[in-house]
């Protein structure tokens, strides 16, 4: 699977966990069963508990696991995404590649081809 794709499943979960705890809670707090109406009462103070209780405690250290995941990986992904390719290709060096150019062209003949090479691969 490729760096992206992980990073957009991750960020998504993680923006799913938080609207999905943060828009409940909201509508809890405006109970509206008195007060003439105005959509205030006590809510989450009073009455039924003061928040969710264990399952609420679960909730968060879930969520702050998946936030500090998501950060390891968007970290690591940055990093590895600022290096560029690791040895400049599959043939371990840039020069190495320019020498195998010039070779393919005609520039160079066998034997100085073979001498530089194995300057280059000490």
């Amino acid at each position: 699977m490729k760096r992206t794709t992980v990073f957009h499943v991750i960020l998504g979960i993680v923006l799913m966990a938080v609207f999905s705890f943060i828009q409940p809670q909201a509508s809890w707090a405006q109970w509206g069963h008195g007060y003439g109406g105005w959509g205030m009462g006590p809510g989450m103070m009073y009455g039924w508990g003061g928040g969710m209780g264990w399952f609420g405690m679960l909730l968060m250290i879930a969520f702050w696991v998946l936030v500090i995941v998501a950060l390891v990986f968007l970290v690591r992904w940055l990093i590895h995404s600022s290096r560029g390719p690791v040895g400049g290709g599959p043939s371990g060096s840039r020069a190495l590649d320019i020498l195998m150019e010039r070779y393919a062209r005609g520039e160079i003949d066998k034997n100085e081809f073979d001498a530089k090479k194995q300057d280059l691969t000490r």
